[in-house]
């Protein structure tokens, strides 16, 4: 038995399902996660030795690359002094004149310990500062477990949604409305009817969590128009793509301004941290200058704030245009791959996130990803962890590149892709 294993093995008898987080389970691909030891660039190393790319990047967060050392010097240097204060401290300020630098949209930024906790606080926000009480989401987003947001597509377009989760009451729910993705027509139909009930429109300017699933050129312009009509806030999710896709962020990217913007993974660069800001008479609202309240003793943490700092400090014009050009490398490689092995699959890439659909023609809502095929996505996982290569363990969820992923590294991925493809063919019946 290796020694992964018998880690796993170990952690399933005091965990449930031996993992801290659902989706590290592999329940949708079959086997036993591997139990890592450690990471650096763009490899995870496991408790048996074996190095394996790493397109997880611990969900977005790693875009630098594992253990960078400007971000671990930075890290090292800070809890020296200290790992929590409870009260104000210069990294938490300088990584908020940052954010307010390089998202056109935030004014005033306030930082929280976790995306979930961001989204939570923003949907607060938004029900206080327009007094109303529903918040559109679109189906196929995942916001964070927040009971209000655990809420699957109901058939009406002005039907409240029950819970998809165990433990969460249907009145948690009740004041939640889910639409299809990309569908603008279906959201101005909504706002037409419900407009004045509408506190906030809550939307991935590119969703990630369904696979990535990129907006058509006029769903974000037109859904911020819709808003500004009824006087329901924008807010953007950029938990996933805030300072992934561009310097601003995917609203940067598009040209578009939401009223509240959303962040997570890179702005704490790899340690628990989250962020949510906007416009200044929105955040003004906060207590303890305004009635809507929002608290939290680690929030600001001096070490999460100074690695997020020392990973925003390394991610110039430079870093994205890198990004970019191998991102674009590693999509064109893989194109060709499917196209010689006549495989049916969609490929969407924004930057550096990218997703591989198999069995499907086209994705643009969370209908059209649910049709990729699993069991295809899953011998696929496998073949390409026996080769070397972590995937997310999910047909739905977005592969990540970092800064570490050098051409040398796509040049691995590339060849692990052909021998993965090659057995897979090999073992389809004659």
């Amino acid at each position: 038995m290796s020694d992964s294993t018998q880690w796993y093995r170990r952690s399933m008898a005091v965990t449930p399902a031996g993992v801290h987080s659902p989706v590290r389970a592999f329940r949708a691909v079959g086997g036993s996660p591997r139990v890592i030891r450690r990471a650096a660039g763009a490899y995870l190393i496991d408790e048996d030795g074996e190095r394996l790319i790493d397109l997880i990047g611990s969900w977005g967060a790693m875009i630098v690359g594992h253990a960078h050392p400007a971000v671990t010097e930075a890290i090292e240097r800070v809890v020296r002094d200290g790992t929590s204060f409870g009260t104000c401290h210069r990294h938490e300020i300088q990584l908020s004149e940052e954010i307010v630098s390089r998202v056109a949209s935030v004014e005033r930024v306030r930082l929280v310990n976790s995306g979930t906790e961001a989204v939570m606080a923003a949907v607060r926000l938004a029900r206080g500062f327009t007094n109303r009480s529903m918040i559109v989401k679109f189906a196929g987003a995942y916001h964070g477990h927040t009971d209000a947001l655990l809420a699957r597509a109901g058939s009406g377009l002005a039907t409240a949604d029950l819970p998809s989760s165990a433990g969460v009451p249907a009145a948690a729910t009740g004041a939640t409305i889910t639409l299809p993705y990309n569908d603008l027509a279906a959201l101005e139909t909504l706002l037409v009817a419900h407009g004045d009930e509408i506190a906030a429109v809550l939307v991935e300017p590119i969703a990630g969590n369904m696979g990535v699933v990129p907006p058509t050129s006029e769903f974000l312009p037109g859904v911020r128009s819709l808003t500004q009509r009824c006087g329901a806030l924008l807010i953007f999710d950029e938990v996933m793509t805030g300072f992934r896709v561009a310097s601003g962020g995917a609203q940067a990217l598009f040209g578009v301004d939401p009223d509240l913007t959303t962040f997570g993974k890179i702005v704490g660069g790899g340690l628990p941290a989250g962020a949510f800001g906007g416009r200044r008479e929105i955040m003004q609202q906060l207590a303890p200058d305004g009635p809507v309240y929002q608290a939290g003793t680690m929030s600001g943490n001096p070490v999460a704030t100074a690695a997020g700092l020392a990973t925003l400090k390394l991610l110039d014009d430079s870093a994205y245009a890198t990004l970019e050009r191998r991102g674009a490398l590693f999509e064109h490689g893989l194109r060709q791959r499917l196209v010689t092995a006549d495989m049916t699959a969609t490929i969407h890439r924004v930057g550096s996130m990218l997703s591989v659909f198999p069995g499907t023609a086209e994705v643009r809502d969370f209908a059209d990803a649910m049709q990729v095929d699993t069991q295809c996505f899953g011998q696929l996982f496998h073949a390409l962890l026996d080769r070397g290569v972590h995937l997310p363990p999910s047909a739905f969820e977005s592969w990540f590149l970092s800064l570490a992923h050098d051409e040398s590294v796509i040049g691995e991925l590339l060849s692990a892709f052909d021998a993965a493809i090659a057995s897979l063919a090999a073992a389809q019946p004659v």
